[in-house]
């Protein structure tokens, strides 16, 4: 994780060197005014459009010790979108307040902003409407587990509205937790929350969570393009009612660890994929769709169902090949735990 550190003040140099001590693991770029810019500080620059501007898609956080103003002030050239801002969180120079000021939820801010208060003895300043009614903040559980949101407009719409009601949760997953508050098990209604690999939408107006469990099996001849790649993959999940972003893993045998079309589609899934040799997937228990032909060139009767197995638990979608490639899923075992 990467923080870029900002303070304004001999005093607010201390308070940010107390700031870094809740940071032990993380990548900081640490700045102040020049004449404070020693101890590993850098001097701030000028002008700051420019300054923050680059800071501002490197950072997970960002942290001003300083007047909220300040901070408000320069990001605000920069702010585009709660899926990609990073978290923002300013304060005083004392170190007696902490206050996320962007990206809450996804970001962040906010459980850093609770971190950061615990840590320094002070008090948390939280004014997003589902924290402070203590009702379910599903954006910022989204992102704490690392799950895809299928809209966002969709996330403030059930946001907004469990401010008010009750709404329904269906999941394909076993759920371990007590439910959140404002929630309750049901399949029908205007609006509700589905947790599921799959683009189903049960309700009127349904939000999707959905893990990245998923693990996306490969094959493909020689010379093979990404776009044949991409094309044939799509074929598989559209047919299964898959959404895409349910891939978190990708794998396939080491004899195509450089195979062009392969490595380009992964990168662009931005995914690394992991490659195994033959005898590791011969090793991967199971019935698999044997192909002689697949065996005689790789040492093993199948390449994409134990390369999407090994690792996973499940595999759920078995060889489909079309245009040189073949594709096939394994899951993960997916569990929910809300708190």
């Amino acid at each position: 994780m990467k923080l870029a550190l900002f303070c304004y003040s001999r005093q607010g140099r201390d308070t940010a060197c107390r700031v870094l001590e809740a940071f032990p693991d993380w990548e900081v770029r640490k700045f102040a005014p020049e004449r404070y810019a020693e101890n590993g500080f850098q001097a701030l620059k000028r002008p700051p459009r420019p300054f923050y501007g680059e800071l501002f898609p490197w950072a997970d956080a960002m942290v001003f010790v300083g007047a909220c103003g300040i901070a408000v002030r320069e990001i605000a050239p920069h702010v585009r979108s709660k899926a990609t801002d990073p978290a923002v969180v300013s304060l005083d120079d004392r170190g007696q307040y902490v206050i996320p000021l962007l990206s809450g939820h996804i970001g962040g801010a906010n459980a850093l902003a609770r971190r950061l208060a615990a840590f320094l003895g002070a008090t948390p300043v939280v004014t997003t409407a589902t924290d402070i009614h203590d009702r379910f903040s599903v954006d910022e559980w989204a992102a704490r587990q690392g799950w895809a949101i299928s809209s966002l407009a969709a996330a403030k719409t059930y946001s907004a509205a469990i401010l008010e009601r009750d709404l329904p949760l269906v999941s394909d997953f076993p759920i371990l937790t007590e439910l959140p508050n404002g929630t309750y098990i049901g399949d029908t209604g205007d609006l509700g929350l589905s947790l599921s690999w799959y683009t189903k939408e049960p309700f009127g107006k349904t939000l999707r969570l959905i893990p990245r469990t998923l693990h996306l099996g490969l094959g493909c001849r020689r010379g093979t393009p990404r776009e044949a790649i991409r094309e044939a993959v799509r074929a598989v999940l559209d047919r299964e009612g898959i959404d895409p972003r349910a891939v978190g893993r990708a794998a396939s045998i080491d004899l195509k660890k450089d195979e062009a079309g392969l490595l380009e589609y992964c990168e662009e899934l931005r995914i690394i994929p992991d490659f195994y040799t033959a005898e590791e997937l011969r090793a991967v228990p199971g019935e698999f769709t044997a192909s002689p032909l697949v065996e005689r060139v790789t040492g093993v009767d199948n390449v994409c169902e134990r390369a999407a197995l090994l690792g996973a638990d499940t595999l759920i979608v078995k060889k489909q090949a079309a245009g040189g490639v073949t594709v096939a899923l394994a899951a993960e075992n997916t569990e929910v735990r809300f708190g």
